[in-house]
């Protein structure tokens, strides 16, 4: 087992329990991204969309723990720092893998990434915490076998306690063909209280299809808001009242777009958290959420992300840099 670090700091808008501060639970990869430039040079960056998430949760000030599966090996050591630095807290059991799982990045001209993935997926046992409010994760972590069965046995369960958050995070080297993979992706969604999707997510898995349509049947099917990010053409946002938003995104130099969806999406669960609407007995509010609350925190996790792909790799801001 291994020996986590303590809780980090908890933010003064976290409800509280008894005196217990509310947590989030991520659960999904931890791997190292190994990023390939166009003028040849390489960089390795803790990664692993899950991980990037927790970290941006810990960074504005939310206690975390992250649920994943990486080895106690040279790059496990880099995961496991940059966690602990952002303070994220790693769920016991979660390091005794055979290696750390690697994601090659290729960035073309415009520093948008391609991935193939060494990546061998389980999760230790864990029971839901009393004081968890919101549980997160991506496609891989629930389709990967032997963990994804365990995976999704735990989103089912949470849903009573907590908010579920997903983001589809589609990576086809791992997960097939659009065919094989959006069934599972219909049914987290279904299950799922807030749905984050990129444009290129879509793309991929709905062809030809007006993205509003898909974020509109999505929203009807279960979640109380369904969000498409579109990189520099905007948000988009439609939820289970009816509302529908289109939101501009800062203009920004792109040094690369790793991490971008993924510290929005951290962005957007803050923003929630801040607006009191995480936990299963505030569902009903969170479906009921109107344009005047939902569109700050759209452009707040649009500002994290545009602070993201300015710099180098998976890098979300801490709350002082968005002060």
């Amino acid at each position: 087992m291994s020996t986590d670090s303590g809780p980090g700091p908890a933010s003064g808008r976290d409800r509280s329990a008894g005196g217990v501060a509310s947590r989030a639970l991520v659960v999904g990869e931890a791997l190292v991204d190994v990023v390939r430039r166009l003028d040849g040079t390489t960089t390795e960056h803790p990664g692993g969309s899950p991980a990037n998430v927790a970290i941006g949760l810990g960074r504005l000030g939310r206690p975390v723990d992250l649920l994943t599966w990486f080895a106690r090996d040279a790059h496990g050591g880099l995961v496991r720092a940059h966690l602990e630095e952002s303070e994220v807290r790693v769920v016991p059991g979660s390091d005794e893998a055979d290696r750390t799982p690697v994601a090659l990045a290729t960035l073309d001209a415009a520093g948008a990434a391609s991935y193939t993935f060494d990546l061998d997926w389980q999760v230790p046992e864990l029971a839901l915490a009393s004081d968890v409010v919101v549980v997160h994760t991506g496609t891989i972590g629930a389709a990967l076998e032997p963990g994804g069965a365990q995976v999704r046995r735990l989103l089912a369960g949470a849903q009573a306690q907590a908010t579920v958050t997903y983001d589809p995070n589609i990576r086809p080297a791992l997960l097939g063909t659009a065919e094989e993979v959006r069934p599972l992706v219909e049914h987290l969604v279904r299950i799922s209280d807030v749905v984050k999707v990129s444009d290129e997510d879509l793309a991929w898995l709905e062809p030809g299809v007006d993205p509003l349509d898909v974020a509109t049947r999505w929203a009807s099917a279960g979640p109380a808001v369904v969000v498409v990010t579109r990189g520099g053409a905007g948000v988009l946002a439609v939820t289970a009242a009816g509302e529908r938003l289109d939101l501009p995104t800062p203009q920004v130099e792109v040094a690369d777009t790793v991490g971008a969806g993924d510290s929005f999406m951290s962005g957007l669960v803050d923003g929630l958290w801040a607006a009191d609407l995480l936990g299963a007995d505030r569902r009903a509010e969170l479906r009921a959420i109107d344009a005047a609350t939902l569109g700050p925190v759209l452009e707040r996790s649009a500002s994290i992300a545009a602070i993201t792909v300015s710099r180098l790799g998976a890098n979300p801001p801490w709350t002082a840099e968005l002060d």
